[in-house]
């Protein structure tokens, strides 16, 4: 799982070799060691800016998932508007376009911003959280399972590291979930995320922030499983059997291209897994006094399908550009992004692959 230079670098390594073999020649030994050292200095120096699995790295993919997050979230706040108004009121929000048209009557052109300061704040912490611990936690259980077990479980890898990552993001989500939904649904109740704060405490106290925590796990964890495991195989997928050459000879941006293709094809996945607890979070930060079993009853199973072509379009487009974001900030801080796996030869060996 790890990048294929670093393990060749670490099979080069001189100190590997018997300690009898330095005294049968000590100058050539002397000279193939320090070539072999200016050799990985430049490998480094040309391909990767740090070593795959470093706090600089874990560092900077946290800061790709903020930019991941908050931008495309913010940049889809009005399909969000009118996605959760769907969700909470849907006889006077009939329909994506019907939504728009009244939104656009009865609070103009810029009422189709409400909401952006919270979702950006939110959104902004939940990727730094979503995207850093998954790399974190994808490292840690690899490294627990091994090099065969991570590949034959790859799978149950992803789906681990992401629901992890998630149960952290969301709590950092909560609050400013909270905030958004009461400004984007309740008429007259904030128009600014400085005002709707101070009322809501005021109100509820902290409860009013981290009520919808619980929901906001039954809905992200699901949506991020998929998000990541999806992407996951769907990149695999994409190189070994769509695109005709292999991920080491593809470009830049053809490989951000792959990243795009595969990101959507995982937010429509996300988009209808996930869409019953959004729902659910929609209603109830609305509401004051209700719980997430009383919203769901109300609901029934047609309810909690409300909004969701809206959610589609919006998940899709949006999970597909943060990939892009992300790995973007991948290549330009020249961090490792390691192909997708292969089978150890190791494994090839014990099931009779190779000689």
């Amino acid at each position: 799982m790890y990048p294929s230079t670093l393990t060749q670098l670490a099979r080069a390594n001189p100190f590997s070799a018997p300690l009898f073999t330095l005294q049968k020649d000590e100058s050539i030994l002397t000279q193939r060691r320090s070539g072999r050292r200016l050799a990985a200095a430049s490998t480094v120096a040309t391909e990767d800016s740090c070593e795959y699995g470093s706090s600089k790295y874990y560092a900077l993919c946290g800061f790709g998932g903020i930019l991941s997050c908050g931008i495309t979230h913010t940049a889809v706040v009005p399909l969000d508007l009118v996605k959760c108004r769907i969700q909470v009121n849907p006889d006077k929000y009939k329909s994506i376009f019907n939504g728009f048209s009244v939104t656009v009557r009865e609070d103009g052109v810029r009422g189709l911003a409400k909401g952006w300061a919270p979702t950006f704040i939110g959104y902004s912490m939940q990727g730094l959280c979503k995207f850093g611990f998954y790399e974190v936690f994808k490292v840690m259980y690899g490294n627990l399972l091994g090099e065969e077990n991570a590949y034959l479980w790859r799978t149950s890898l992803y789906l681990a590291a992401s629901a992890s990552a998630e149960f952290f993001a969301d709590i950092a989500l909560a609050p400013m979930e909270a905030a958004k939904v009461r400004i984007q649904t309740q008429a007259g109740y904030a128009n600014t995320l400085r005002e709707a704060v101070p009322k809501m405490y005021a109100e509820e106290g902290l409860w009013a922030f981290y009520k919808g925590v619980v929901p906001l796990w039954m809905r992200q964890i699901p949506y991020t499983m998929m998000k990541f495991a999806c992407f996951e195989r769907t990149v695999e997928a994409l190189y070994k059997f769509v695109v005709p050459k292999p991920r080491s000879e593809c470009s830049k941006p053809e490989q951000l291209v792959v990243t795009f293709v595969a990101g959507y094809i995982a937010g429509v996945f996300c988009a209808v897994v996930s869409h019953p607890a959004d729902s659910v979070v929609s209603v109830l930060n609305k509401e004051k006094g209700s719980s997430a079993v009383q919203v769901l009853k109300r609901l029934g199973l047609k309810g909690v399908w409300k909004g969701l072509v809206a959610r589609i379009i919006m998940i899709g487009t949006l999970t597909a550009l943060q990939w892009f974001i992300y790995d973007s900030v991948k290549v330009y801080f020249r961090l490792p992004r390691p192909p997708p796996p292969e089978m150890p030869e190791s494994l090839k060996k014990k099931l009779g692959l190779t000689q």
